[in-house]
């Protein structure tokens, strides 16, 4: 038995070694002797797969739109006044978060100011702001505190500051602030806008 076990090695070692070099090639594309080939190039259609056309699909695609309405989006695009002049689309923002200056001299609240939207400023305000920025704005909110350096809107130094100022910062944030355009659209950072302002004049 010993005998056959040692041939059983001599034989084994160069075969596996054998099967592995055969397996291997020089073609970066070409993966060689797969083990379950089936694992690696699925039998079914995968959507951002396209190797061959698709004969269900138009065109033979595999990728399709969904059915409309089975994915919600929210809708940005909202109009202010009924001249043509006043309608926004609010989810175009295309200026860099290195170019405050540019929305410093570009950028005009559409949202109108009013009764309605200045109180749905405070309420968004006091969501998301007033931990840091405080009540009043004057940067005496309790994280505030513990953060150093929040500024007070109505000081000398902030209260000059113009919407579009505001409104990017809310966007990209700055210094300490954190980005909070994933927490709050543009309508709704624009409603802001109309509190700090109020802030910014001390009532």
């Amino acid at each position: 038995m010993m005998k056959f076990g040692n041939l059983y090695k001599l034989i084994g070692i160069p075969v596996m070694l054998l099967a592995m070099v055969a397996g291997c090639t020089k073609d970066p594309n070409n993966p060689g002797t797969e083990y379950a080939p089936n694992m690696y190039l699925p039998v079914g259609y995968e959507p951002y797969k396209q190797e061959k056309p698709n004969p269900i699909n138009p065109m033979g695609l595999t990728m399709r739109l969904p059915v409309e309405g089975t994915v919600a989006r929210r809708n940005y695009k909202t109009s202010f006044g009924d001249a043509d002049s006043a309608k926004v689309d609010l989810m175009v923002y295309n200026i860099a978060a290195d170019s405050i200056g540019i929305s410093e001299r570009v950028l005009k609240n559409p949202v109108p100011l009013n009764e309605k939207s200045l109180a749905e400023g405070k309420v968004l305000y006091d969501r998301y702001c007033q931990h840091c920025h405080g009540a009043t704005g004057a940067g005496d909110g309790k994280v505030g505190a513990m953060y150093k350096g929040v500024p007070n809107y109505a000081s000398d130094a902030y209260k000059n500051l113009n919407e579009g100022h505001i409104f990017h910062v809310i966007t990209y944030g700055k210094a300490r602030m954190w980005p909070h355009a994933s927490q709050v659209n543009p309508e709704e950072r624009w409603k802001i806008v109309h509190y700090v302002q109020k802030l910014q004049k001390g009532s």
